[in-house]
């Protein structure tokens, strides 16, 4: 009899298992990319090519972390949305595979465990993490009410350029900012281009976000935000006394800009998703540029 309850209940915990990983974004892990990059970043600049070993680990899982924690909170606020935009409708919420109340139940123990891991940190890191937590919190519901919600993701996102820096050295220096600036804009330009797939979906819904705010204007307005990001991303360099390595890595993400607004240039939903999901290789080239320059530059 048990050995039956078991066969019949293994399988229906594994889906729901693999239910939970689809929640938390476990399937598509290019928000993890996206976050991870810049984190990589400031880890790197802060340790001039050294970083801790053990915040290294703190902060990778903690971008896992966060990033689950986020897909899941956001889901549990678009759940009454999702179901009438053609590319969520099929989310574990949105489908009622995950109910409500276990959504909330996942969200709370990713929490606890990036409370753990901030209690690691150092005290100017952990205030900073307070920060991030707010910001974390607030970003899905923002969007009922402002149409930039895609400044509040890219603050949340930056936000870990700041706490490496705080963590690695126990001090906010200029670089941190500037770091976070770049991040930010950068959050803005590929979540943009997110926002594009969903545009006509979102205006009949009523969600906010930069692509409906943009208008006809939206790829000018990316790429004046790609020159301001390329700006802050030279500017990086200068105060961290990076070389040729870094502003190669700089060139080349511009190349990939460029390749990025080709792509989105008919506004096609798969081009503007495509464009966005290859946002990632930005972060990838700078983050090479840096390592290399202490490679060679010890």
């Amino acid at each position: 009899m048990k050995s039956r309850l078991t066969a019949v209940l293994a399988p229906e915990l594994a889906t729901q298992v693999r239910n939970y990983g689809r929640l938390m974004r476990i399937d598509k892990p290019i928000g993890i990319w996206l976050l991870l990059w810049p984190t990589l970043w400031a880890l790197w600049l802060a340790g001039e090519g050294h970083p801790d070993p053990g915040l290294f680990v703190v902060f990778v899982i903690g971008v896992f972390i966060t990033r689950s924690a986020g897909c899941v909170l956001n889901d549990f606020a678009d759940r009454r949305f999702d179901p009438y935009v053609e590319r969520t409708r099929d989310r574990p919420l949105a489908s009622g595979a995950v109910a409500p109340g276990e959504a909330l139940t996942l969200f709370v123990a990713l929490g606890l465990i990036a409370i753990g891991l901030a209690s690691m940190l150092n005290q100017p890191a952990q205030i900073l993490a307070a920060i991030a937590a707010v910001l974390l919190i607030v970003y899905p519901f923002v969007k009922r009410f402002l149409s930039i919600p895609q400044f509040v993701l890219g603050a949340a996102f930056g936000w870990a350029v700041p706490m490496a820096f705080a963590a690695q050295t126990g001090e906010l220096p200029q670089l941190a900012w500037i770091g976070f600036g770049a991040t930010l804009i950068w959050a803005v330009i590929y979540d943009t281009f997110y926002a594009m797939v969903d545009r006509e979906d979102d205006a009949k819904i009523g969600v906010k976000s930069t692509a409906l705010l943009f208008g006809d204007a939206d790829l000018f307005v990316i790429a004046g935000m790609q020159v301001v990001m390329l700006a802050a991303l030279v500017f990086m360099g200068l105060r961290a006394e990076l070389g040729g390595w870094y502003y190669a890595s700089v060139g080349i993400a511009a190349c990939l800009m460029a390749y990025h607004l080709w792509l989105a240039r008919n506004r096609d939903p798969a081009a503007c998703f495509k464009a966005f999901r290859h946002n990632h290789l930005i972060g990838l080239v700078i983050f090479i540029g840096i390592a290399l320059h202490y490679t060679f530059n010890p």
